[in-house]
């Protein structure tokens, strides 16, 4: 049990190292909670500077999730899997590394915890996601989407039941944190994700 807590707690640890901050501070000497959305989310650091620092973040904050779950299944089974993804995914919303305060929105960091507890469903999720943002542009609608599919895809998959019910609690995070995003979409003023990024940056 002490080396199950200890895990979760590390999870969180784990999930608050806010990369999508640290990179571009490290990189390029500014606070990317003063640029774009002021997210500090992979999709905003992308949307800012490129791909060359959006695409690390991107990968981090996916690897954040994986490697808590992905212990916690090996070690405790899947309900320790489950509370060490969804405490990675906490400390990457609220970080304790930023005083607790505005994180990003659990996209990645969900995505990695899936892939560790339910491969297939997160493979088939991955390309919902690349083909609604290929199709719409917007990055937030094919993220509440794709939240939405996941405890269905884990379902259909045989995924255990703490398994498919991380899924639907993620989902619920998910679009609780895209709540804003919603309210754009439904007035149209949701901005579409460029090819380029915004400060022209490669």
């Amino acid at each position: 049990m002490l080396a199950d807590a200890l895990l979760v707690g590390g999870a969180y640890l784990l999930g608050s190292i806010p990369f999508g901050y640290l990179l571009p501070r490290l990189v390029r000497g500014e606070d990317i909670r003063c640029q774009g959305s002021g997210n500090v989310g992979a999709s905003n650091v992308w949307r800012v500077y490129g791909r060359s620092l959006g695409l690390p973040v991107a990968l981090l904050d996916v690897a954040k999730g994986f490697v808590p779950a992905l212990l916690g299944v090996r070690f405790g089974g899947d309900w320790v899997g489950v509370l060490a993804g969804a405490a990675a995914m906490i400390g990457h919303a609220r970080p304790v590394f930023l005083g607790f305060g505005k994180g990003g929105k659990m996209v990645a960091t969900a995505g990695g915890v899936a892939l560790a507890l339910a491969p297939l469903a997160a493979a088939v999720c991955l390309a919902l996601w690349i083909v609604l943002f290929g199709a719409v542009r917007y990055a937030s609608l094919a993220s509440i989407v794709t939240a939405l599919a996941l405890p269905f895809a884990c379902l259909a998959f045989g995924s255990s039941w703490p398994v498919v019910g991380f899924g639907a609690a993620a989902a619920v995070g998910v679009i609780a944190l895209h709540r804003q995003n919603v309210t754009r979409l439904v007035h149209g003023t949701e901005p579409k994700f460029s090819r380029t990024a915004a400060r022209g940056v490669g």
